[in-house]
């Protein structure tokens, strides 16, 4: 072994980036390519009824306009997580502001922009309902997701409310935010010969090829979809979207090579965004503060089109040991756009009210927040008493306290100040399930001693193309600078797609398994050992020798429970007179399994906890109710962290490989990192003010009066 895994290898794709050789789909050329534009329903809810084309038909450039009157039909789309969203320019229903309408081509993107300026639409507009905080007794129960369970219940929540020393019970609100990423949407389509070849920024080259097959009538082996890059994802760019649906019919249609890129106002509405919830947490506990029952109920903001639902309890059940447990989920349909996933889901809205609730809980026992936690600490998973497949939070919380000084906390609130900051500490508990998926994967080498690893797999930005070239080269026993990589593309062995930090533990345990295959190849073949693999190839006869290499989770019964943990601490400072938090630093200590490289995993939490610092203070997507559309769709009228916002991170590891969930011995890290962040601040607002918030983004207004 040479041991490359475990090390804090540089990224291999950096140099690309930062020197501006990476190329992104946009940049893709193609010879006679054409650019097509989408034209917005303006309205929430309404009928067409009636378009005029005579303006835009006339422009410079057009080659031809799409409506829902010409377009061709499209094929049942039944991919999971695609067949949620609205087929595009397929009727005269609009379900929701900035649904495609039209789409026009012409030989230029300005031709094309211009020509879609010239069309008018009429709409007969109908009552709609965009309001997520009225009239909330419409949610509808919704009890499983992805055909997983949602709602989870052991023990008898309301007698253990009876029988408690103390109870509380608080509702709490997050708010709808957007990706954001600095990648739009985009898309180059190229039909020739019966075939279809589609360079498109999206997280899953698989799933999108089959979307597309399904909706254009083909078969699969006819539709190639990859890219070689993505500036940034997060959830957003999933498969079956309406911009990727149009760009390859008008590619068809027109036999011309099309491509189609996203304004940002566009990208509001094309693929979704985190939606707002409601949730309320109910806690009884005893004088001692040892939790007798949780009750989390959550309602959150959906869409009348598709059924997706932001599973905000998914993880609570492996938060804390209670003899009586209960969650709840509903769903409030909309006139808006599907919402989807988006960094972190499910855990990463879901925690922040349970979490505020137990600072609450601690704040009315008159307990150490810490304390509190460690008294209800889960040994084994709550819901059926199975061990953990690992876990070391005890020591997580243990190695944040000590590095943060949570020792020298003062308890009481605004009493601990700086000139004229008043100082606040917070801290918070993070839970990610693991979400593990079957991968393929196939390791080569050359006589020249190069190692190549195939895999349909996609570098989102997390370091994968770095730690996939740590592990083959681990297995081969070579340097990881003799290892290059060919991933994104539809030709290659399947994956599923990236999302749910599963792609870690999912496609590096199939490079892992078919670097051993290879390397059994080799020694069979009578190498002996690295040096000897260049050599063997030349005595076979061969310029190449390859193997491939398969993984699927175990998730029969006697699987154990599968999370990984982290503790986080907080301060923030704020002015006594001008309310507006600031966060002075953040330590985060994680226990995810085995770390595969230090470097990019620091990165990754490093990024995560920014993004927790944008939903805690800042991040909110506004609805006008009365139009029934977000406002501010652009990077202008939108509040991101940046550096000024974003205060000292320190990032470490408890490391301990975990068997269980997956060869390598690690979990997932991409979400972990912005879970616990808003819950932590908040805590750390009302620990310096006295002022308990329970909406996110805290704002200045909720600490004024």
């Amino acid at each position: 072994m040479s041991g490359e895994i475990g090390q804090s290898v540089s990224r291999r794709d950096g140099p690309a980036k930062v020197t501006g050789a990476a190329r992104y789909a946009a940049d893709t050329p193609a010879a006679g390519a054409v650019h097509a534009v989408i034209v917005p329903a303006t309205r929430p809810k309404a009928r067409i009824a009636a378009i005029d084309l005579d303006r835009a038909s006339a422009a410079a450039g057009v080659i031809g306009i799409f409506t829902h009157e010409n377009a061709p039909r499209f094929g049942k789309v039944t991919v999971v997580l695609a067949e949620d969203n609205l087929p595009p320019l397929q009727g005269d229903r609009v379900l929701y502001e900035g649904q495609p309408v039209a789409l026009l081509v012409a030989e230029t993107l300005e031709q094309a922009t211009e020509a879609a300026r010239l069309l008018r639409v009429s709409y007969d507009e109908e009552p709609f309902d965009a309001d997520f905080h009225a009239d909330p007794d419409r949610a509808e129960p919704v009890t499983e997701f992805f055909g997983l369970p949602l709602d989870t219940a052991w023990g008898d929540v309301a007698a253990a409310r009876q029988e408690a020393d103390a109870t509380m019970e608080t509702t709490y609100v997050t708010a709808d935010r957007h990706h954001n990423p600095i990648e739009p949407g985009a898309i180059l389509a190229v039909w020739q010969d019966g075939q279809l070849t589609v360079h498109d920024s999206t997280q899953g080259v698989a799933e999108e090829r089959d979307a597309l097959a399904q909706a254009l009538g083909l078969d699969p082996a006819q539709v190639r979809v990859r890219n070689d890059f993505i500036g940034g994802s997060f959830g957003a760019k999933l498969w079956g979207l309406p911009h990727q649906l149009l760009a390859a019919m008008a590619a068809r249609e027109l036999e011309r090579p099309v491509k189609l890129v996203l304004t940002r106002a566009q990208s509001y509405t094309a693929w979704g965004y985190q939606s707002a919830t409601r949730q309320t947490v109910a806690l009884s506990a005893r004088a001692d503060g040892s939790l007798t029952g949780l009750h989390h109920d959550v309602v959150a903001a959906g869409a009348f089109i598709g059924h997706y639902i932001e599973a905000a309890g998914w993880d609570t059940p492996a938060m804390y040991a209670t003899p009586s447990f209960k969650i709840s989920h509903r769903r409030r349909r909309l006139d808006r756009a599907s919402p989807s996933a988006m960094r972190s889901p499910f855990g990463g809205v879901g925690l922040v009210p349970v979490e505020i609730a137990m600072d609450e809980l601690a704040d009315r026992l008159g307990l150490d927040p810490l304390d509190l936690r460690l008294r209800n600490y889960a040994e084994t998973y709550p819901a059926d008493g199975r061990p953990f497949s690992s876990k070391r939070l005890r020591e997580c919380y243990a190695e944040g306290a000590r590095r943060f000084g949570w020792s020298g906390r003062s308890g009481a609130p605004r009493s601990m100040r700086d000139g004229r900051d008043l100082i606040g500490w917070g801290m918070a508990t993070a839970v990610l399930r693991a979400f593990r998926f079957p991968a393929a994967a196939r390791a080569g080498i050359g006589r020249d001693g190069r190692v190549l690893v195939e895999t349909a797999s996609h570098d989102v930005g997390q370091g994968l193309s770095t730690i996939l070239r740590q592990i083959a080269a681990d297995t081969l026993g070579v340097a990881v600078e003799h290892v290059d990589l060919a991933i994104a593309d539809t030709t290659l062995p399947r994956t599923t797609f990236t999302g749910g930090s599963s792609t870690s533990m999912s496609v590096g345990s199939a490079v892992q398994a078919a670097a051993t295959a290879l390397k059994e190849k080799l020694i069979e073949a009578g190498a002996n050992g690295p040096e000897g693999y260049a050599g063997t190839l030349a005595r076979l006869g061969v310029e190449r020798l390859s193997a491939d290499g398969e993984w699927a989770p175990d998730d029969g019964a006697a699987t154990p429970p599968i999370f990984s943990f982290g503790a986080v601490f907080a301060e923030v400072r704020v002015d006594r007179d001008i309310p507006i938090p600031r966060v002075g630093r953040i330590v985060g200590v994680y226990d995810a399994g085995r770390i595969l490289n230090p470097k990019t995993a620091r990165s990754q939490m490093t990024g995560g906890i920014i993004w927790g610092i944008g939903q805690a203070l800042l991040e909110r997507s506004e609805m006008d109710t009365r139009l029934g559309r977000f406002l501010s769709k652009n990077l202008a009228g939108t509040l991101i962290p940046v550096n000024a916002d974003v205060g000292e991170i320190d990032v470490a590891f408890v490391e301990a490989p975990d068997p269980h969930a997956s060869p390598l011995g690690a979990r997932g890290i991409g979400e972990l990192g912005a879970i616990g962040i808003g819950a932590a601040i908040a805590n750390a607002v009302f620990h310096a003010t006295g002022v308990r918030v329970r909406e996110l983004p805290i704002r200045p207004e909720h600490l004024m009066g």
